[in-house]
């Protein structure tokens, strides 16, 4: 299973609207079949597995990140017939589909047909769904906030200037970040000051460049999306969205809770009075500050380190 959420962030963002899902067919120890969702979300990834293992589907395990779909739709049949149909002995599933058109239906309908399941609520499966859990469980894409700031927490010195507090390396991490997200979104005051151009400065990946959004009551040029308050993240028609945020913007997101995943690239710099990398945002006390966010990578890029942490919430 954890190779096979590997494999799903292959299909990321470029499935969209539907998750990327990844399914591996093992049989007699040996992988015959693998697949992830398509791009614009067909096919899925279950039919581009059976689809490379032929006749060798028979008798095997599917392994799949999230539970077989159970509707048919115009632009393909359900999963779990597919599975059915090839002869698959067993099918393991990462996390039980959300959608209430299978909800546990998918593998029930496997299970009926004598199929062999098993939902194992895997971790690595979750962690590659994130936009599709966000969008169910809270309706509105998975949020990420990117910070690049000194050893002493600044994003920039007393004057403003902040390119470039992190090293190539850490940029170009950023950049590949970038390709992964469905939308980028910046504050008003970033755009104005900067003219940040948000787009994927990577070889081969300039075309996944991301949605422009600016959170402002202002305006932008043609091919940027405005928004004006928090709340309306939940209307983007995203899966993932990527913050590069200000000060004030860091701020608003945390107070309103709708930050999932805190991405901090700091650099070995001691700066000294200058921009803090998140503004006053109502923490009433210390003890509200912790069990909020638990360490889940890190790395060295460079000079500079990265660190990410997700949002722990009792959902």
């Amino acid at each position: 299973m954890d190779a096979a959420a590997r494999l799903s962030t292959r299909a990321r963002p470029a499935s969209h609207p539907n998750p990327g899902v990844a399914c591996i067919l093992v049989r007699d120890e040996i992988v015959v079949g693998r697949g992830w969702t398509a791009t614009g979300g067909r096919p899925h990834a279950e039919a581009a597995a059976l689809a490379q293992a032929g006749d060798a589907a028979r008798g095997a395990t599917a392994y799949v990140t999230l539970e077989p779909c159970a509707h048919r739709s115009e632009r393909g049949p359900a999963c779990c017939d597919l599975l059915t149909h090839a002869g698959v002995a067993r099918v393991v599933a990462g996390v039980e589909d959300p959608d209430p058109r299978t909800a546990g239906e998918g593998l029930a309908r496997l299970r009926r047909a004598g199929v062999a399941t098993d939902l194992l609520s895997s971790p690595a499966a979750q962690a590659s769904l994130a936009g599709y859990l966000a969008r169910a469980a809270h309706a509105r894409p998975h949020v990420t906030m990117k910070i690049a700031m000194s050893l002493d927490g600044c994003i920039a010195t007393a004057g403003g200037e902040s390119q470039w507090i992190t090293g190539p390396q850490a940029r170009a991490h950023v950049h590949a970040q970038r390709a992964r997200a469905d939308a980028i979104l910046v504050g008003g005051g970033t755009w104005r000051a900067d003219r940040p151009r948000l787009d994927v400065r990577l070889p081969g990946l300039e075309h996944h460049a991301p949605q422009r959004i600016v959170l402002t009551r202002g305006v932008a040029p043609d091919g940027v999306r405005v928004i004006n308050t928090p709340a309306q993240i939940a209307a983007l028609e995203a899966l993932y969205l990527y913050v590069e945020a200000g000060a004030d913007i860091a701020a608003s997101l945390l107070a309103d809770d709708l930050v999932d995943r805190l991405e901090i690239y700091r650099a070995p710099i001691v700066i000294g009075g200058g921009r803090g990398a998140v503004s006053n945002f109502g923490l009433a006390a210390l003890d509200d500050a912790h069990g909020r966010w638990a360490l889940v990578e890190r790395r060295q890029l460079g000079s500079d380190s990265f660190e990410a942490y997700s949002r722990q919430r009792q959902e």
